[in-house]
């Protein structure tokens, strides 16, 4: 009996493709707003494992918080938070207060919701446009999305994005990556498997790579539902 293909493996959530907890520093999500500015100190900045943009440490007169860290900002920096911040890179301030042109990342799907877009390090999103109520936002997928003026982002661009400039140099090194994202490595081409390992093993595919809308999580995977494959015929 054949064994279940690795993308399918993937889709059902084993421990093996699970980007473990535990090895994450912390949560980075915006504490609640308040009104006004309040300020903040860059105690320290490190590396998180569980994601690719570094992490800092901020001392806020009331409490302690992780933030991700914008571009040109070090340890001791000084950092605001709030609808009176001023918008200046490493500032959190709710996008309505954001001047027009400016890069912002750590944006807000939801007011208070933490943030959701633009997280990833290197990565920034554009603010060009504001009404009444809503703020036109131009994402890293070039995709523009309008957002409640209420949403918080921070100002700047994510540090960390020269990251893929370094080499990896040996194996270990891309093992312990893609092990730390829940990833399996080494990726193996599934048409030089044999056909009992996955379904394009052999000399062929064998079998439709479209899978029903109605499967299940774990092997909803891939094109799913799609109306046609293959190449157009004139």
């Amino acid at each position: 009996m054949g064994k279940r293909s690795i993308v399918r493996a993937r889709g059902r959530g084993t421990m093996t493709y699970r980007s473990h907890s535990f090895r994450w520093v912390a949560n980075v999500a915006y504490s609640a707003p308040k009104a006004g500015v309040k300020l903040g100190q860059v105690i320290k900045i490190v590396h998180d494992p569980g994601r690719n943009a570094p992490i800092a440490l901020v001392r806020f007169p009331d409490r302690k918080e992780w933030v991700l860290v914008p571009e040109g900002i070090s340890t001791g920096s000084i950092i605001q938070m709030g609808d009176a911040a001023v918008p200046k890179a490493g500032n959190i301030l709710p996008l309505g207060k954001v001047p027009d042109g400016s890069p912002v990342f750590n944006i807000e799907a939801t007011p208070e919701d933490g943030g959701k877009f633009a997280r990833s390090s290197g990565t920034s999103g554009i603010v060009i446009a504001h009404t009444a109520e809503r703020t036109t936002v131009t994402l890293p997928s070039k995709k523009n999305v309008e957002l409640s003026s209420r949403c918080r982002a921070t100002m700047g661009i994510s540090a960390g994005g020269d990251r893929k400039l370094k080499p990896f140099v040996k194996a270990g090194t891309k093992y312990w990556l893609t092990k730390a994202r829940g990833k399996l490595y080494p990726r193996v081409s599934a048409r030089s498997m044999n056909a009992v390992d996955h379904k394009f093993g052999g000399s062929h595919l064998g079998i439709a790579k479209t899978v029903s809308r109605n499967a299940p999580p774990g092997r909803k995977v891939g094109s799913i539902a799609a109306r046609r494959t293959g190449r157009k015929k004139k």
